[in-house]
């Protein structure tokens, strides 16, 4: 791959037609993060956030309602390549939305950990992320989730194919 000389920044108008698309993809085209209720409550760069509401569809065990914990990596491990989507979008400034949104098309998680430091017990969960490195084809990212008394409930790390 070779190395991407930037032209100058997209519009205003662009770039918020690149966020809705992010949106969109986020939160409606990948259908599994519309079955959990995943929203982006911010795509600013460096560290989109995402949060979802809990529901008895969401527990993993009955006699306390905890948050099932193949819901916990799900999430963080969605949080972690929507960070790298974002990251993308600002590497490749200087691309329209419908450019950069092409590039999603080859994305995957390749490697995923995660640590559960406490139950999943609460109203609401939210994500955040930091990205670690983002090359010219992998993507790292680090990823938490609180829970709405703003308790860790669980880190993550990730690698993605971004290319």
């Amino acid at each position: 791959m070779t190395a991407h000389i930037a032209g100058p920044r997209r519009s205003p108008e662009e770039q918020a037609r690149l966020d809705a698309d992010l949106r969109h993809l986020f939160e409606r085209r990948i259908s599994f993060n519309e079955v959990i209720g995943l929203k982006v409550l911010s795509l600013g760069p460096p560290s989109p956030r995402m949060r979802f509401d809990m529901r008895p569809a969401l527990v993993g065990h009955d006699a306390y309602g905890r948050l099932h914990g193949g819901v916990i990596a799900s999430v963080l491990d969605a949080a972690g390549g929507f960070a790298l989507m974002v990251a993308i979008g600002e590497k490749f400034a200087d691309e329209p939305a419908a450019t950069v949104m092409h590039r999603f098309g080859r994305m995957g998680t390749i490697d995923l950990r995660i640590d559960f430091l406490r139950p999943g017990i609460g109203r609401w969960f939210e994500a955040g992320t930091r990205i670690t490195r983002l090359g010219g084809r992998i993507g790292s990212v680090q990823m938490e989730l609180h829970g709405d008394d703003g308790q860790l409930v669980a880190t993550g790390t990730a690698a993605y194919v971004v290319s």
